[in-house]
Parts: C-alpha cells; sequence; structure tokens
C-alpha cells in the first residue's frame, strides 16, 4: 500500500464521515442538541504529509559542534519548540470535532432506516376535506359522469352468459316429430339459456328438413358441439344488451386530511435508589424517542412527569437532573399521567407513555394499582424501561411484573431492559416496534 492508497484511505475516514446513529445514541453527546435539532459529531481526522525540520542541521556527516563522538552517552532527550503542547502533557486534548445537522424528520427517517423500524402514525384530528379520485359508485348521477365501460361490461358478460349453439339446437328440431315443447325440455335438462319463443322460431324455420333425424340421441352422435367462445370469435357479436341496471355514476371519494398528533408522557423515577448511570442511561432512551416521535408527527407535546413516592410534572431542562432522597410509588405517576392527559382527549390525539426506573415500587403497588392505570388510559403504547447497571436488585420486581401479566407478544405494552448504553439501541427498537394500530 503507498501513499496515494493511505491519502485515499484517510480522506474515507475524515472527510464529513458522522457517528452511525445508533453508535451516537448509545455512546455519543447528546448534550449538543436540541428538541428541534440533532448534532451528530464528525470526527476531524487530519490528512498524512511531509513535514521539513526547519532547523539547521548542517551539511551531511556533519554535527552542530557539540555532538558527541561515536559511544558517548548522550543523556536524556530534550524537548524542542514545536514538540508537543505549549502547555500541558501531549495527547490530553481531545480530537476536533465538527457537527452534521439534521432536524427530527431526517432522523426519524434515518433511524427507520437503521434499525428497520416501519412506524406509521395515524391522523386523529380532521383538518380538511377534498375530492379525491372519482373511484366511488352511484345509482344516479349527471350523464357526463356515467360510467360508460362498467356498463358495457356488465351487458358483455350478459351475452356471453346467454349465449348457446344455435346451430345445434335447430339440428334437434329436424327430429321426426319432435314438438317444440320437446325441444325446450330437452335444452332445459341441458342448461341451455334458450327461450320457448326462440324454439318456436328455429322449430318452424326447420319445418321442411323435419326427419333429418330419427332421435336426438342420433343428432347428439353424429353432431358436433361447438363451444359458446368459438362460435363468438367465429361470429362475433351483433349487439350487447344493456339495460338500467348496469347504470352507476361515477364520483369523487370524499378525502380527509388528518392532522397526526401525538403527546408523549415521559415518566421517570427519581428516588434516591436512582443514581448518576441509571439517570443516564433513561436520557439515552428518552432522548432518541422524543426525537423520533416529533419527526414522525405533524405536532408533537410532551409532559415531563418525576416521582419518589409522589409525582410532581416538571420542565425537560430539569428532567434527567432530578434526584430525591425518597421511596418509590410508581403509580402516584400514573395518577398524575391520567390527569394530565384529560388536556389530550384520545379522540384527538395519539398518545404515547413511557416511564423509566430501576423497577424498585412499592410492595403490592405494581399489581393493585399501575397495571389497572395502565389498563385505564387509553394509549398507542404504554412502555417501562427498567435500568439496573449492576443487575437486578432483590425488590426490583416492577419490569418482571408487568412482563408476567401484559404478556411477550402484548400489541401495545413494551417492557425492555438496559443495563448499559450497549442495550440502548435494541429497547428503542423494542419500543418503537410493539406499537398496535391504535383505534379510531
Amino acid at each position: 500500500m503507498g501513499l496515494r492508497d493511505d491519502l485515499e484511505r484517510f480522506r474515507a475516514v475524515g472527510e464529513d464521515r458522522r457517528e452511525d446513529l445508533a453508535d451516537f445514541i448509545q455512546y455519543g453527546d447528546l448534550g449538543h442538541s436540541g428538541a428541534d435539532e440533532i448534532n451528530v459529531p464528525i470526527k476531524i481526522v487530519s490528512l498524512p504529509e511531509f513535514a521539513y525540520d526547519r532547523r539547521d542541521s548542517g551539511g551531511v556527516g556533519q554535527g552542530d559542534g557539540d555532538t558527541p563522538d561515536v559511544g558517548q552517552p548522550v543523556g536524556q532527550p530534550q524537548p524542542q519548540p514545536g514538540d508537543g503542547d505549549e502547555e500541558g502533557d501531549p495527547g490530553e486534548e481531545g480530537g476536533e470535532h465538527e457537527y452534521y445537522e439534521m432536524n427530527p424528520e431526517e432522523f426519524a427517517q434515518e433511524l427507520d432506516e437503521e434499525l428497520g423500524l416501519d412506524l406509521d402514525p395515524k391522523g386523529k384530528t380532521v383538518v380538511e376535506e377534498h375530492e379525491g379520485p372519482f373511484t366511488d359508485l352511484t345509482r344516479s348521477g349527471p350523464n357526463s359522469t356515467l360510467d360508460v365501460e362498467r356498463m358495457f361490461r356488465e351487458g358483455l358478460k350478459r351475452k356471453v352468459a346467454m349465449a348457446f349453439d344455435e346451430d345445434f339446437v335447430r339440428e334437434i328440431c329436424k327430429v321426426e316429430g319432435i314438438t317444440p315443447r320437446e325441444v325446450f325440455e330437452w335444452a332445459r335438462a341441458e342448461r341451455l339459456p334458450v327461450s320457448m319463443s326462440w324454439i318456436e322460431r328455429a322449430h318452424e324455420s326447420v319445418a321442411d328438413e323435419r326427419g333429418t333425424w330419427a332421435s336426438i340421441e342420433e343428432v347428439e352422435a353424429n353432431v358436433d358441439r361447438q363451444p359458446v367462445q368459438q362460435r363468438i370469435r367465429r361470429d362475433g357479436i351483433d349487439h350487447v344488451p344493456l339495460r338500467r341496471d348496469d347504470e352507476r355514476y361515477r364520483h369523487p371519494e370524499i378525502v380527509e386530511e388528518r392532522e397526526r398528533n401525538v403527546v408523549v408522557v415521559n415518566i421517570r423515577d427519581v428516588s434516591g435508589s436512582m443514581r448518576e448511570t441509571k439517570r443516564e442511561l433513561v436520557e439515552r432512551v428518552f432522548t432518541p424517542l422524543d426525537w423520533y416521535l416529533t419527526g414522525k408527527y405533524d405536532t408533537a407535546e410532551f409532559v415531563y412527569i418525576a416521582h419518589d413516592a409522589e409525582a410532581w410534572a416538571v420542565e425537560r431542562e430539569d428532567f434527567f437532573g432530578i434526584r430525591s432522597g425518597g421511596g418509590t410509588k410508581i403509580s402516584s405517576a400514573y395518577e398524575l399521567a391520567a390527569e394530565l392527559l384529560e388536556a389530550y382527549p384520545w379522540s384527538d390525539w395519539n398518545r404515547y407513555v413511557f416511564a423509566a426506573g430501576d423497577s424498585e415500587n412499592s410492595s403490592n403497588d405494581t399489581s393493585e394499582r399501575v397495571i389497572p392505570l395502565m389498563e385505564e388510559i387509553p394509549a398507542n403504547l404504554h412502555a417501562y424501561v427498567e435500568t439496573q447497571p449492576s443487575g437486578n436488585a432483590i425488590n426490583a420486581t416492577h419490569a418482571e411484573e408487568l412482563e408476567k401479566y401484559f404478556g411477550p407478544d402484548a400489541e401495545d405494552v413494551a417492557v425492555t431492559y438496559v443495563n448499559s448504553a450497549d442495550d440502548v439501541a435494541d429497547a428503542i427498537y423494542d419500543i418503537l416496534s410493539t406499537e398496535s394500530e391504535p383505534d379510531e
């Protein structure tokens, strides 16, 4: 590999190469991003180049007058101007970064592609109605909207259904002594769609040839029947019977444009057991979820609830940093969520309720209060994220109880476990891929 190959390799790594989205949400710095702008770091890599020593080194084979003889100790090397940092130890400074800016819509689209998601937001509130394509049919309307093609098609189907081998029936009429009634009864037995009046006219038209055949059996043994399709191809169709019942008039379908509204309730346990690492894992899951849903919906609003044994609403900038010394009662957060969601009617808003903690909860609160409240609060999706970096504590049973009650295949409840940053992307996928079709 030559210098040019190295140069191309460095360019491939360094020029506007940002972190993969999955790596970014798991390990990247989320602090440089806001609600409407996501900044993904781009690592700036310096291209290799020759460096020339500007110091006067003398001629070939010459020293600077203080060069020791061969074998003479030279001591420790001394730092030279320009070597290392001017202050501090070499290598202390981190790599230089720039940022690739994307809005929530772009973030949601790329996360769909990277994680294989396919969330299709449903509109709730009707904001506009307009005429769509002329796909609906009615029995009345102006002549200009008459569906002539359909009318002709129905008549043609009737013509084909009414067709029969007329030549063969005329041969039956030539049987010695046969009457029109006998021909009609034979035709009915053969399921031929022929009328009595047609048979009477055919019977009369071959009166001079009566006696050509001794019996119907003799006709069937000596005359080949011709399939209807073959006769139509040969003779064509002289007319298509059209009926008024076949008339249909096209009119436009009424299309409703619906605004896709979503409210996201983020719930976080801030009790004394939720230490820094656990709080950081919650932020790594909830922040990309907020960005994703903002990008998917026309209107996205967020409610943030912190709780220990009691619950209170907080602003987003305070949500991830709060820590209290109290105990834990998760149902208090769902009671407050139910109250706050009254401002966002289920008929008009899509709803997501995301909760996170270390699964520690007061005795019987999960089964007696939290689960009934989750069932009472209509939502596209309820989710619980357990964060236990050091492994499950003995009394950390909330997530397990939810999973046992709702089952692993629940379509509107997701339970996921995040023990380290490596689990974040999988947790987001588990949550967003669980959503069922919302009720209209």
